[in-house]
């Protein structure tokens, strides 16, 4: 007689079989301390652990090992980048996106510098009470660097318990279901470790297509693949259209090689970070698209529409570039072409000043 696994008869043997897969197949990360470190009396470090969860939001991991390097290149300590001046900072950020989290990082290095005296609280309710830590965010570092029995859930995650226990609620409204199902699971011995290795397992074997069930450490107990239909887990809500919003984009560029570049304003969307002049889009309103709309009078000459993804909304631009004698005395600074690298520019800048200069950047 056949019979589908049941995972609720079998929680702690599921996670020590996790953890024994974890032992001999852990990614190696740069923030992270492998089995054998913590073996050996090595323990994570908060202010890393902290700092690459909060760039792993949204961002893949190879592209956050750079980032990360650097940061801790050039601000070895939670102390060291409160200490920072945050246009440095945002600078170091640019090309991460979702630059709110770049401003929430200056604040809660200054808030654990100034209120704990360098040091970062050990449980989830302290880490909460810091500005932009978040209850995942929270959860991952109590566990990950304290050893809490925290219940940590990201989209791998997710992923994993939606389909180990064949959850057909559509998200997000199924998450406080899959969230009590990783509570439930969670050992209170080495949760940090088990946090870890449930996101590998969704990272590199349980993945959104084609994911290895057959090197899976919980094929034996899974749900979803007792019905070989682990592909349509999770299940999401139909997705809305995003809208599109229109604006244009002007780069001036000196006859020594300098481009017009300005501040956006602290607060809102790309908030505090470095712009070529544009129009006043923004995520609900189209902003202006023709030369017309320019920051002054000059031979503007069209070169193109960039497009760019934001979470909410599509961004399409229209690009403007025109060369001129003398620097024009406007809102903003003239930044040689050689060290706009060092810019706070996010993403959607570069492809403007790239569509109007192709050579402008190295790394584009």
């Amino acid at each position: 007689m056949t019979h589908s696994p049941d995972p609720m008869l079998a929680q702690p043997r599921l996670s020590e079989t996790l953890l024994s897969w974890y032992d001999r197949h852990h990614r190696e990360l740069p923030w992270r301390v492998t089995p054998r470190e913590r073996e050996a009396g090595r323990r994570a470090e908060p202010y890393h652990v902290w700092l690459s969860e909060v760039m792993l939001q949204q961002t893949t991991v190879q592209a956050v090992k750079p980032y990360f390097r650097k940061f801790l290149d050039t601000w070895p300590t939670v102390n060291d980048l409160a200490a920072a001046p945050v246009d440095d900072v945002m600078a170091a950020w640019a090309g991460l996106g979702y630059y709110a989290r770049a401003r929430n990082l200056k604040k809660c290095a200054e808030a654990v510098a100034a209120n704990h005296g360098g040091v970062f609280p050990d449980t989830e309710d302290g880490l909460r009470s810091l500005p932009g830590i978040g209850d995942y965010t929270a959860a991952a570092v109590a566990a990950i660097a304290f050893d809490r029995p925290a219940a940590v859930m990201d989209g791998n995650v997710e992923r994993v318990i939606s389909r180990l226990y064949a959850i057909d609620a559509p998200l997000p409204g199924s998450k406080p279901l899959m969230k009590a199902k990783v509570r439930d699971l969670t050992p209170s011995e080495r949760p940090g470790d088990f946090a870890q290795a449930m996101m590998d397992l969704g990272a590199t074997i349980c993945t959104p297509k084609r994911p290895a069930c057959a090197l899976c450490p919980f094929r034996d107990d899974c749900l979803a693949l007792s019905t070989d239909e682990p592909e349509r887990f999770p299940v999401k809500a139909a997705k809305k259209e995003k809208p599109v919003r229109l604006g244009a984009a002007f780069v001036a560029v000196t006859a020594d090689g300098a481009v017009l570049l300005r501040r956006r304003p602290a607060s809102g969307l790309l908030g505090g970070m470095t712009e070529v002049p544009t129009t006043d889009w923004t995520s609900r309103v189209d902003g202006g698209t023709t030369s017309g709309h320019a920051p002054f009078v000059a031979d503007w000459q069209a070169c193109g529409v960039v497009t760019h993804v934001f979470t909410h909304f599509e961004l399409r631009l229209s690009v403007f570039r025109t060369r001129i004698e003398e620097p024009e005395t406007v809102d903003g600074w003239w930044e040689p072409v050689a060290t706009l690298e060092s810019q706070a520019l996010p993403t959607v800048m570069k492809k403007v000043i790239t569509q109007a200069l192709p050579l402008a950047f190295k790394s584009i």
